[in-house]
């Protein structure tokens, strides 16, 4: 079997317009956020944005059927990612700058009901999803619950299609690696 690693796709949506005053302390996170989410052991790369300084765009922008634009300013906060194992993730969502700013999330993102915030599935390693696929994997999560080619951390997979469960000890090893979060004064 080829070798596997971990695509994963992250939507939320909001409550203010992007460049609203609500959203200054996002705006003023998220940078610092994705770098240092790009040096946690584990990340492989990400996508960027058409137009964006950074990286590439995986090819163009899509959006979930369920985005509602609720904001009126036609974008959302959208990732598309790659990762070597589920364990690598979660010490990056959860630990250091990112797990920080994930913890803040509830002052600029709507919490819609029986939305995920998020889908995981497998790709071999030599293959980049582009945002279609990545919203389609989505989709199939939001309309069909987890399974082995759209789940979450709580209902996982591995690279055979088997359920598993996030090695905890592994999570806590890599989340030791990771640089903490700058205290606030």
């Amino acid at each position: 079997m080829q070798s596997r690693i971990l695509a994963v796709f992250t939507f939320n949506e909001l409550a203010a317009p992007f460049l609203a005053d609500r959203n200054k302390a996002y705006r003023d996170v998220e940078p610092g956020a994705f770098a240092a989410v790009e040096q946690c052991e584990g990340f492989i790369a990400r996508s960027g944005y058409r137009g964006e300084d950074g990286p590439a765009s995986w090819g163009s922008m899509v959006m979930p059927k369920c985005w509602e634009n609720l904001n009126g300013d036609g974008w959302a906060p959208v990732t598309l990612s790659l990762w070597t194992s589920i364990e690598a993730l979660i010490a990056a969502t959860y630990h250091g700058y990112h797990g920080h700013a994930y913890r803040l999330g509830h002052q600029w993102h709507i919490r819609a009901k029986d939305i995920p915030s998020y889908v995981l599935w497998w790709v071999p390693e030599d293959h980049r999803p582009d945002w279609a696929e990545a919203v389609g994997r989505y989709e199939s999560l939001l309309d069909n619950g987890p399974s082995a080619s759209a789940f979450s951390f709580k209902q996982a997979f591995d690279p055979a299609g088997r359920r598993t469960n996030p090695d905890a000890q592994k999570v806590q090893l890599l989340a030791g690696r990771i640089t903490p979060a700058p205290t606030q004064d």
